[in-house]
């Protein structure tokens, strides 16, 4: 058992993304730290929760010495790192390793393009989380407020005629006598006009909020593919 009592600070979050260019030396560690399936489970055991090396290894049910060889790759490779410091109940200090904060893109390309890359992400990730927060700032102040549109009820109230009854048609005998004679109506199949009619009520029931983010980020991700076709 662990007493947890921490003695360095957690890491700083890094909102930049890694870009590594494949032929780089840095993608050919990150690749080769992921080439096995252990390692692979390894990572995404920490992404779950930290952990220290024999945490890590009873959770995954590896030795030590093993455990140890596949967290070494990884920290090398910049796909974890430490995060905590805690204490055994004998005193002894250990490291609890956690992934690493920033996003990883290896990316075919030139040096220029990797830069380039790198930029555009950079800006692409801060304007989506400036998104996010306009969003819940118009939610917060229009959240309350009703669309005139919405829920209008127009799909359940339509008269679609489908369920009128069936008329009588008079027709002349040879005798000159005019005998009821009972004549069906067919009934319009009105299923998909009333589903089409609620598919719309339901689009635009969405929370104001929800419709800015949606409206922001079509926005953005057509601004992204403008630029990366210009600089193809």
């Amino acid at each position: 058992m662990v007493d947890i009592l921490p003695s360095t600070p957690d890491a700083d979050p890094d909102p930049d993304p890694r870009v590594l260019g494949v032929d780089s030396d840095e993608a050919g560690e990150t690749l080769a730290a992921l080439s096995s399936d252990t390692a692979r489970g390894m990572l995404r055991e920490f992404h779950d929760e930290p952990a220290t090396p024999s945490g890590i290894a009873d959770r995954l049910d590896l030795s030590l010495q093993n455990a140890q060889y596949h967290i070494g790759n990884l920290e090398e490779a910049g796909l974890i790192e430490p995060v905590d410091t805690v204490y055994s109940e004998k005193g002894r200090e250990m490291t609890v390793y956690g992934p690493a904060d920033a996003p990883l893109i290896v990316y075919a390309g030139t040096e220029d393009d990797t830069t380039g890359l790198k930029a555009a992400l950079s800006r692409l990730i801060g304007a989506v989380a400036a998104l996010g927060m306009m969003s819940i700032l118009v939610q917060a102040y229009l959240g309350e407020l009703s669309l005139p549109f919405a829920g209008t009820g127009g799909a359940d109230d339509y008269d679609t005629g489908a369920n009128q009854a069936a008329t009588q048609t008079p027709t002349e005998t040879e005798g000159g006598i005019g005998i009821a004679q009972t004549t069906s109506t067919p009934e319009p199949t009105a299923t998909a006009m009333a589903d089409t009619v609620r598919t719309a009520e339901d689009a635009l029931a969405l929370p104001p909020g929800v419709l800015f983010f949606l409206g922001g980020l079509a926005m953005l991700l057509g601004i992204g593919a403008v630029w990366w076709l210009r600089n193809r």
